[in-house]
């Protein structure tokens, strides 16, 4: 990692499809509706049709530029299905970055048609910018794997409003923590309003419901990772502070580390260094903090601050950066400095080592 915590201009580019080609397909894809854009190489427009999302359709418009032919569409949540039928039939397929491309593609007229004429022109011209196609097989984990996430947070809010609940009412604290199934007998009960204490013993009710849930798509999507790619799931739990759920976020997330050409570009696809503009020679601050991966960002803070619970060394190492940095800053620096060493980890195929960590 770089002395300032700033990424150099190599490693912050964003990646263009330079394919050549001798027709270029552009869509503006909707989740029921799909208009679609087809260039030659003198940027003619031989095909610009708007209809429903059926393959069939899709396949018989671009059958007769099949022989060489490339599709672009933008990165939306409804990309699955066409990247899909893509590989399935062998024909080039390109994500297109959906926070890169806002800024490409801006103008004051926009539909359809425009949008899906300006994608082609993107990637005939060699300035669509790329995300990543996750294939089809770990894909499907990785979202299960982000549902598991949503019921946490759901799980959260439940406990949230139990203790907001007895604060309004200025009861005395829960004495143990009402996260663990064990601790919540009686809770309710100590809420004389019977309304209030039918609103808690549904909290408590869906909370031991959540529980359950989780516990097992925590076992089945454990089951599934070590089918995927059991020993770089033995890797990542070798990291301290990295337990069985920080690991499979990491493993589902980054996939396969061979798309990441230096550790720099995993450090700014994980969100973990920042981005810096200047014009003219001058400095123009901090930019791109939402470019790249949200759920790498949160289990990398979240394995910093289990690190640090565990590990003397670290704490060590946080208090000097924070005579320097400042506390926010030391916490960066060694989360950093952690995705540094997960990648080499997984390049490497070794597992942690923690003198090394801490050698320099």
């Amino acid at each position: 990692m770089h002395n300032n915590h700033f990424l150099s201009r190599k490693e912050t580019m964003m990646r263009f499809y330079e394919g050549q080609h001798r027709f270029y397909c552009g869509i503006d894809l909707h989740s029921r509706t799909m208009c679609l854009c087809i260039l030659d190489q003198a940027g003619k427009v031989l095909v610009h049709d708007d209809g429903p999302c059926d393959p069939e359709r899709f396949l018989r418009l671009i059958e007769p530029y099949r022989d060489d032919l490339v599709v672009a569409c933008e990165c939306t949540f409804h990309w699955y299905w066409l990247a899909d039928l893509c590989a399935e039939h062998q024909i080039a397929f390109v994500l297109g970055h959906a926070l890169y491309m806002k800024a490409i593609h801006g103008g004051k007229k926009k539909n359809d048609k425009i949008d899906a004429q300006k994608i082609a022109l993107l990637l005939k011209g060699g300035m669509l910018p790329q995300a990543y196609v996750y294939p089809r097989g770990m894909r499907e984990t990785r979202d299960l794997l982000r549902r598991r996430m949503y019921l946490v947070h759901h799980r959260a809010e439940l406990l949230t409003h139990v203790a907001n609940t007895n604060s309004q009412y200025n009861l005395p604290p829960f004495p143990k923590k009402l996260c663990y199934k064990a601790n919540r007998g009686g809770v309710a009960e100590q809420f004389t309003n019977p309304c209030v204490a039918k609103s808690v013993a549904i909290d408590l009710e869906l909370l031991e419901h959540y529980d359950r849930l989780i516990t097992e798509l925590e076992l089945y999507l454990v089951r599934h990772a070590k089918i995927d790619d059991a020993y770089a799931f033995h890797l990542l739990r070798s990291v301290p502070g990295v337990g069985k759920v920080l690991a499979l976020v990491l493993l589902y997330e980054i996939h396969r580390i061979e798309r990441f050409a230096a550790a720099g570009e995993f450090l700014s696809y994980a969100r973990l260094v920042a981005g810096r503009g200047s014009s003219a020679g001058k400095p123009k601050g901090v930019m791109g903090r939402k470019i790249g991966n949200a759920h790498l960002k949160w289990a990398f803070s979240e394995a910093t601050c289990l690190l640090i619970r565990q590990s003397p060394q670290a704490k060590r190492f946080v208090a000097r950066q924070q005579k320097k940095h400042g506390k926010a800053r030391a916490l960066a620096i060694l989360a950093a400095r952690l995705g540094r060493a997960v990648f080499l980890i997984l390049k490497r195929k070794q597992p942690f080592d923690v003198q090394r960590f801490f050698a320099s």
